[in-house]
């Protein structure tokens, strides 16, 4: 059950077993089948966990780009600004000085 009698919710059966639940079980039910059952659920858990453990470092990573990403896009328009403003200037034809033949 999910909550205490007398602290209000609603009493309902859990629908999913906890590391240390299947562990707990493992202890009570001595079947040749509970046994396999339950290093197959271990198995599952430690799968679970080795993905999750995966998934953190991939969006710790993707991050990391991001950044290099943001930083990469400002450096870029920063030059832009610089070659635009250049180009500018140099439109700009300045007066010709001296003697023309």
């Amino acid at each position: 059950m999910t909550s205490n009698v007398g602290r209000g919710g609603r009493r309902k059966l859990s629908f999913a077993f906890t590391e240390l639940g299947v562990a707990m079980l493992s202890s009570v039910l001595k079947s040749d089948r509970a046994v396999q059952m339950n290093i197959f659920i271990m198995r599952a858990f430690v799968k679970l966990r080795e993905l999750l453990a995966t998934e953190k470092e991939l969006a710790k990573r993707i991050g990391e780009l991001e950044k290099n990403d943001e930083i990469q896009n400002k450096t870029i328009v920063a030059i832009n600004n610089v070659v635009d403003e250049l180009v500018a200037i140099q439109e700009t034809k300045p007066d010709v000085i001296g003697f023309r033949m």
